[in-house]
């Protein structure tokens, strides 16, 4: 593959989670994640979109979303569960995509906010139609998610080199 291929990230973030007493890092998804995360993956499996490559936060919250979510694919792409993810900063979360091997077209990143929201916000030099007003004036729900597509290699990833085509909110 070319490094001219168009790329894309989409950037989902986890489902609603519980507040209990279990630590940050393994807190579960709350009944009403429970219902958005397959929710969200079937709209991404019917998005066209054919992932290369899934990274997925260690948290017990990310896990959960992706497992539901990806239950509706067709074919699930390679995953690696990534513990940088979690409470990544958007210098880390820009660090991880230029890592991301070239023969990599699509990348899914299942994250936590606000780097999610932070990353699509940054990446997104320009947009398709309303996308990036809704997405500022809509903030980063649970369950929501981002595509960000741009030209050149993962090695090229930084503020403003791509373009938003796609926000959704399982409120769409």
């Amino acid at each position: 593959m070319s490094v001219e291929t168009p790329r894309r990230i989409v950037l989902l973030r986890h489902a609603k989670a519980e507040w209990s007493q279990a630590s940050d890092h393994e807190r579960p998804l709350a009944e009403r994640g429970r219902k958005d995360a397959p929710v969200a993956g079937r709209r991404l499996a019917d998005s066209g979109i054919d992932f290369d490559l899934a990274l997925c936060s260690s948290a017990a919250r990310t896990r959960e979303t992706w497992k539901l979510a990806v239950h509706e694919f067709s074919q699930r792409p390679r995953t690696v569960y990534e513990e940088r993810l979690y409470e990544a900063s958007l210098g880390e979360l820009i660090a991880l995509f230029n890592e991301t091997p070239d023969e990599v077209r699509n990348l899914l990143v299942i994250g936590h906010n606000p780097g999610m929201h932070g990353a699509a916000d940054a990446l997104s030099g320009s947009a398709e139609g309303d996308t990036l007003a809704r997405m500022t004036r809509d903030g980063f729900p649970t369950a929501a998610y981002a595509v960000v597509e741009f030209p050149g290699s993962w090695k090229s990833v930084e503020h403003g080199a791509g373009r938003l085509t796609e926000y959704w909110t399982p409120n769409d």
